[in-house]
């Protein structure tokens, strides 16, 4: 079914566009006094070539529509100067344009035009990108409209103009003033936008993200909807969408303070778009300024004009006499009270539009973040920019929409959802292991308690769906802790960035900058409080702590950096970058990565008495894989348990310790890779790092590493995975012991009760590494020695080996060798806690040094060291192959 729809759908966009394509072009309909002008094309106010051709109406003077002969010389490109055309009469008359919003048309001022026509001429155009004016453009922007428009009147011999903008237009004018000022009579702003802390959510990068997404949008509906008939001619709302994405409305509280001639503020009291407030602030900060308000909204343009001509003209007709007041006529209370700073403390209420924007914003931004979305909302709220109630509500239907989704994702697809985006970005398999448990432990309330319980929202949500809770029982637990859990962190939200937000520092700042700081530190606040609240919280917190302070559980790009720049400086000191592929000349890159164990166990000859039993299993069919193992199982060679290895792995990746027939037929069945059937050795593991010299009669034992498995002893009263949390250093690898022991992690052991965690020695496994250097004596070296020399071409790296006991070490007896690494192998002892960051390093960097000076060796001595785009495809290939490896 899923194709066949992606067929149809396919086939329906493919028509679509060939119908687009082969459309021929509307005839236009132009009325009478409907002229055009073509001029370059610009970004900014730089030209940029191309041609752009501007529609515009021209009624003149009188109600004429009869075209002057000025006028057609202007048009022809032969007018000879740039005197006024207005019509003859005792007294001239300087000509108005009008312009339209965004989006919108000439056709906007129809009625208002109507009521206008006498004395003056009036130039109403469509702005470029909309109307018939041409709609490719490079810039949609105010600035470049502002551009056009005087290319326009200077085409038309047009020298001073009154200008009247209407909503977006606002911004269109007065960037026109603010480019010839000299030739702008005056302006007139007709529910119109200006200074950017008034429009939308007040900040640039926050509207500008918003224009973003919504040109995204527009542009997906154009792009990817099938459309047919006159729909295909739509421009779906794409060049009002760059008209707000290409403007910058913060230079226009620049162009307000400074403009000087006699301004028109006609608003409406009840506009949903341009707040009434808006209209004050330019009122405030154009002290000449006049303010006609209107119990209107903001369409009262093309509704219902009347009340806007009377103020309208009489306010023209004082302006060519000369009684207007300018900047320099204006008051002086009010020019003082342009001098004072804007009130940031009282904004307007958000219109409807504004409203909705910030609903949606707030709601989709849950399922981002649900906590980051709500603490944002209670600094909007604290800023004074929207109201608890609607904000609150947009974030709790978000996150209502959003878990509801996850719920469903667990039921109807199940844990294939894990594998699919964005679930398997946020969410691990292991979570929902744990969620289940959980579940079972405490029933359907645990949906509620989830919710106080930082890291457990998503996995719970899925795994309810997995496992088919009730989804009324479901809905209604999880509506009880959302209506309790989203008030409280936008009121906890609200409350702190109060005095956060009104700040000497921050509260001058742009909104942007105020929400990104308080709403980050509100956030860590938020999470710090909640998870202080729960046991789990608390641990979570230590476990974070201590990951951070002990630098043995540092991820390896935060620890290794001075590693690899003291390799490269030894790379550059030796000429040769990769010369410690060398220092092993008998296994492929000595062994830095993907080597094949079983080749180099096989290379110990003379060295049985230390091998366990081994079997290499080829890559394959898995039934076939399967087949191979049972027989090697079967014949007596094995018996369970034995352990299962890739023949290329590192860091313990895909070992796993097998006690059953169904564990080997599932572990052989979701790899494809080789592996290695190998005999299961008890005892005590240590890790023997030995390195020789070529031209040297021996070698040395650099460095043993005792690897302790952790084991926890039970009281009695506390479940294993409470005993994790508790226990100061396991809890460091809490996430990776309890994912290892989850189907028994709410078992209570008994008192004294030991229960080992992990089975195999592996530091970033959960293996306890100690320093083991007082084990070396000359029984134990003189063993390492001769058993080295099996492995002819081996001069540096590390066995992992298991013995009966410690003095068993000593003695250098009854000891099996686990495995062999070669160059890539550490001195793990550097991990046991007693041991500083610094003393580490200095380890590591003897031992690259070693590594270098024997490869050294071995390069004079004809050994060719592999080459960098050689090792680098060796990494490659083990990355793609490591993926497959199951924990």
């Amino acid at each position: 079914m899923r194709w066949t729809l992606a067929t149809v759908y396919l086939v329906a966009l493919a028509a679509s566009y060939y119908q687009r394509a082969t459309m021929k072009p509307t005839p236009e309909v132009r009325a009478e006094d409907r002229r055009e002008v073509h001029v370059e094309a610009v970004q900014g106010e730089r030209r940029v070539g191309g041609d752009v051709r501007v529609v515009f109406r021209d009624v003149k003077a009188n109600g004429s529509t009869g075209e002057d002969p000025s006028v057609a010389g202007a048009l022809s490109g032969q007018a000879q100067n740039r005197a006024s055309i207005d019509s003859p009469g005792s007294q001239a008359r300087i000509p108005v344009v009008l312009v339209h919003g965004s989006p919108g048309d000439a056709e906007v001022f129809d009625l208002l035009v109507e009521r206008l026509r006498g004395p003056r001429r009036l130039i109403v155009p469509d702005l470029p990108g909309f109307g018939q004016s041409s709609h490719d453009l490079p810039d949609y922007s105010f600035l470049a409209h502002a551009v056009y428009l005087w290319e326009l009147l200077d085409q038309l011999g047009v020298q001073r103009v009154h200008l009247v903008g209407f909503s977006m237009g606002g911004g269109v004018v007065l960037n026109m003033a603010r480019l010839a000022p000299e030739r702008v009579a005056s302006v007139s702003m007709l529910s119109a936008i200006n200074v950017q802390e008034m429009e939308l959510l007040g900040d640039y990068h926050l509207n500008h993200g918003i224009h973003g997404a919504q040109l995204a949008g527009f542009w997906l509906l154009k792009t990817l909807v099938p459309r047919f008939g006159s729909w295909n001619r739509s421009d779906m709302g794409i060049p009002y969408a760059r008209n707000f994405y290409d403007s910058d409305q913060r230079p226009l509280a620049g162009i307000l303070d400074t403009y000087a001639g006699p301004m028109l503020i006609l608003h409406g009291r009840k506009d949903p778009l341009v707040p009434f407030r808006a209209a004050l602030e330019a009122e405030r900060r154009v002290p000449q300024s006049e303010l006609v308000a209107f119990d209107s909204n903001h369409f009262m343009v093309f509704r219902d004009p009347r009340p806007l001509v009377a103020p309208l003209a009489e306010f023209l007709g004082r302006v060519e006499a000369g009684t207007a007041r300018t900047r320099a006529t204006a008051l002086p209370e009010r020019v003082a009270a342009a001098t004072m700073p804007m009130d940031r403390k009282h904004w307007p209420e958000p219109g409807f539009i504004t409203k909705a924007v910030l609903f949606l914003t707030l709601a989709v931004g849950t399922f981002v973040s649900e906590d980051l979305a709500c603490v944002s909302a209670g600094m909007l709220v604290a800023e004074g920019r929207a109201g608890f109630p609607l904000v609150a509500c947009a974030c709790f239907v978000g996150i209502v929409v959003g878990d509801v989704l996850l719920f469903l994702a667990g039921r109807w697809i199940g844990r294939a959802a894990l594998e699919r985006a964005p679930l398997r970005w946020v969410i691990k398999p292991e979570a929902i292991d744990q969620a289940s448990t959980w579940l079972h432990r405490n029933g359907a309330t645990v949906v509620a308690l989830s919710r106080f319980t930082p890291g457990t929202r998503l996995p719970t949500y899925v795994a309810a769906g997995i496992l088919h809770v009730p989804f009324r029982k479901f809905l209604g637990y999880f509506l009880l802790a959302a209506a309790v859990w989203t008030p409280l962190v936008v009121a906890l939200a609200t409350g702190l960035g109060m005095p956060f937000m009104h700040s000497e520092w921050l509260g001058r700042q742009p909104l942007s900058l105020k929400l990104l700081v308080g709403a980050v530190v509100l956030f860590v606040i938020t999470r710090l409080v909640s998870a202080l609240l729960t046991f789990r919280g608390r641990r979570g917190l230590a476990r974070r702590w201590k990951r951070l302070t002990r630098w043995e559980f540092w991820p390896p790009y935060v620890f290794y950096p001075p590693v690899l720049v003291y390799v490269f400086w030894l790379g550059l000191k030796h000429r040769g970058f990769t010369l410690f592929t060398a220092s092993n000349p008998a296994i492929p890159a000595g062994g830095f990565i993907g080597e094949s164990k079983s080749e180099i166990l096989s290379k110990l000859h003379g060295a049985d008495e230390w091998l366990p039993k081994h079997a290499l299993i080829a890559e394959g069919d898995a039934s076939a894989r399967v087949a191979v193992a049972r027989e090697l199982m079967g014949d007596g060679r094995f018996r369970f348990p034995v352990v299962l290895k890739p023949d290329a792995g590192q860091r313990g990746s895909g070992v796993a310790v097998i006690r059953s027939e169904e564990q080997l037929q599932a572990y052989l069945e979701r790899t494809s890779y080789p592996v290695i059937l190998q005999e299961y050795v008890a005892g005590k593991e240590f890790g023997i790092f030995y390195y020789r010299y070529p031209d040297a009669a021996a070698g040395r034992v650099f460095s043993i590493t005792e690897k302790r498995l952790p084991v926890l002893v039970g009281d009695g009263r506390h479940t294993l995975e409470e005993l994790v949390l508790r226990d100061d250093r396991a809890v460091c690898m809490a996430d990776f012991y309890l994912r290892k022991n989850a189907e028994r992690a709410d078992v209570v052991p008994a008192a004294g009760e030991a229960v080992q965690l992990v089975e195999l020695g592996t530091h970033c496994r959960g293996a306890i590494f100690l320093d083991g250097g007082d084990n070396v004596t000359p029984a134990l070296e003189r063993v390492m020695e001769r058993m080295a020399r099996t492995f002819d071409g081996f001069y540096f790296g590390r066995f992992d080996v298991r013995v009966p006991s410690v003095e068993d070490l000593r003695e250098g007896r009854n000891m099996k060798i686990i495995e062999v690494n070669g160059v890539t192998s550490e001195a793990t002892h550097i991990y046991d806690p007693k041991l500083t960051i610094w003393q580490a390093y200095r380890i590591l960097f003897e031992q690259w040094r070693v590594a270098f000076e024997i490869g050294a060796q071995n390069r004079a001595h004809g050994t060719r060291p592999t080459g960098v785009f050689e090792l680098l495809r060796s990494m490659r290939q083990y990355r793609r192959q490591s993926q497959e490896h199951p924990e």
